[in-house]
């Protein structure tokens, strides 16, 4: 029986009662680099997200990951097991069974005393919708992730779009009490970079992503539109890898190399872990060898039908549900295997 050291949390990364995460900086400009800018957004992902909001004629627009991604930081921060790096697969899977669990929503440097900060830095699907004229509400519940949007709407105050731009600290199991709504709703929600696959399962019964689904789906009016996405969990869950083909959100140029985990507890798929690594460019001139950084995310694994049902129960059946793979209608069975999965719900009542 092989008992080896399993982290879900990456090395330098901290946990409550530990220096910032975000003080040495290393890793969130890695990351930056790898995601890019609203201007490295794929020219597919823009024009498909803008054309679906303008369709549906979409004016008021809440990004309920804004920041990290991550809309439940505080509640996971309070309840994070103890692991340390005696941790084994052994004892995590134990840990499962209990009543709470946690993922890693984390990256790292080769380092292990670089410092790990990862999601949508700079809020970059707000400040594009921004861009386009959308009125628009960004949430997250880490406020040292918040801080990215906040420093960029300061430096572009002067716009008036920006000026309008209203961002709050928000988290997705209390976010009708947290999100002041307008009139009845906003026209749509979005959800997307993978960003809900973070929020684990912390009871074994998905009742906290549940909650957190019905939280989003109210935030959203009779007639408006959720979009939220996941990777394609089912390919990964079986064939063991993520799919291959182009990062449908991101323009990097970085080389990156993938390695996927799968942590089954019970006969459950309970996590997918995702080892990156990219080499990070030099500066120009420079002849030292290029430096290889890497960054880990883990996820719940949501797979397609089964998050379809979630959604109609959120909604309380009352909608419409279309699905996408990789901005193109999907039909299962088809020969294109996406990388990601976008869902697109009306909501009717």
């Amino acid at each position: 029986m092989v008992d080896s050291v399993y982290r879900t949390r990456s090395l330098g990364v901290a946990a409550v009662g530990l220096p910032d995460q975000y003080a040495d900086g290393k890793a969130a400009k890695v990351w930056q680099l790898y995601i890019g800018d609203t201007r490295s957004r794929t020219d597919e992902y823009r024009s498909w997200l803008l054309s679906l909001l303008k369709k549906h004629g979409c004016r008021r627009v809440l990004d309920v990951a804004c920041g990290t991604g991550y809309g439940h930081a505080r509640y996971w921060d309070s309840m994070t097991p103890p692991w340390n790096s005696s941790t084994t697969i052994l004892s995590l899977a134990a840990q499962l069974n209990r009543e709470v669990w946690a993922f890693s929503y984390t990256c790292y440097c080769s380092n292990v005393n670089s410092s790990g900060s990862v999601g949508k830095l700079e809020a970059v699907d707000s400040i594009m919708l921004v861009e386009e004229g959308f009125k628009v509400m960004s949430v997250d519940a880490s406020d040292k992730m918040l801080k990215y949007a906040l420093k960029a709407r300061w430096e572009r105050r002067k716009e008036e779009s920006f000026d309008q731009w209203v961002i709050e600290e928000a988290n997705w199991l209390s976010l009708p009490d947290d999100v002041e709504v307008p009139g009845n709703g906003f026209d749509a929600v979005i959800c997307l970079g993978n960003s809900f696959a973070h929020l684990p399962d912390f009871k074994g019964d998905q009742s906290d992503q549940k909650l957190a689904l019905k939280n989003i789906a109210s935030m959203v009016k009779p007639g408006g539109i959720l979009i939220i996405d996941h990777r394609n969990y089912d390919y990964i869950l079986e064939t063991g890898k993520a799919p291959q083909g182009k990062n449908t959100y991101y323009k990097s140029d970085l080389t990156q190399d993938i390695t996927t985990s799968v942590l089954w507890v019970n006969s459950k798929p309970h996590m997918v872990t995702l080892d990156y690594t990219v080499q990070v460019p030099q500066p120009q001139g420079q002849q030292s060898t290029p430096e290889l950084s890497k960054f880990r995310l883990s996820y719940y694994p949501h797979c397609l039908d089964n998050f379809k049902q979630l959604l109609m129960e959120a909604f309380g059946r009352k909608c419409e549900h279309s699905v996408y793979g990789d901005f193109m209608a999907y039909s299962p069975g088809q020969s294109h295997v996406p990388c990601y999965f976008i869902h697109v719900v009306r909501k009717t009542a």
